[in-house]
């Protein structure tokens, strides 16, 4: 093999390794709207306007932290939550969910964080505005809801790509994986139809 072949090699394999968040995306994507257990598309829409509310939760969670280094951290710590309140079947892990909101909320005003250009408002604003879109998605007729749903998630997807332009809030590599994932599952959603 020639420098010059081993070199473009190197930046191949290098520009693989900085697209990372994106091949992982890829990859969990099509798992998150495989139809599994439940054939009804009303069933995955609910199931997925579920999970959807982990994705404004994680930014709220990092915003009050102010730590973009944990953002992967507070995501598997959610996603583990998520999957316990799931498995242990006492409570809807979106009630779960919305009560570990609130708690963040109430921390956060109590901090003082909840005042104009602070970054804990926009992903508080954030949390409320992708919360009614579950909640609505939740209630309306299944296949309005899964409109909603997946109007939801490539919304959330518009909002990670503009996290990463703005690198704010969240580690850029999350935001990356998590705009991928995000859009590839809306796509899905609409697929179902």
């Amino acid at each position: 093999m020639t420098e010059t072949t081993a070199a473009a090699r190197g930046r191949r394999i290098d520009a693989v390794k900085r697209r990372w968040p994106t091949l992982a995306a890829c990859l969990l994507a099509p798992l998150m709207v495989m139809p599994g257990g439940d054939p009804d598309p009303g069933g995955q829409a609910r199931a997925l306007a579920e999970a959807m509310l982990m994705l404004p939760l994680i930014y709220l969670i990092v915003a009050k932290l102010d730590r973009r280094r944990l953002t992967w951290p507070v995501l598997f710590g959610v996603v583990g939550l998520f999957v316990v309140a799931k498995a242990l079947n006492v409570v809807a892990p979106s009630v779960v969910l919305g009560a570990v909101a609130l708690v963040v909320l109430l921390w956060g005003i109590a901090g003082g964080r909840l005042r104009r250009g602070d970054v804990f408002t926009t992903q508080a604003a954030g949390l409320v505005g992708f919360g009614a879109l579950v909640l609505a998605g939740l209630v309306m007729d299944p296949e309005v809801g899964l409109y909603l749903v997946a109007a939801g998630w490539f919304l959330h997807g518009v909002w990670d790509f503009a996290h990463i332009r703005l690198r704010r809030t969240v580690a850029s590599s999350f935001a990356e994986w998590c705009g991928i994932v995000d859009v590839l599952v809306a796509v899905g959603l609409i697929a179902l139809l």
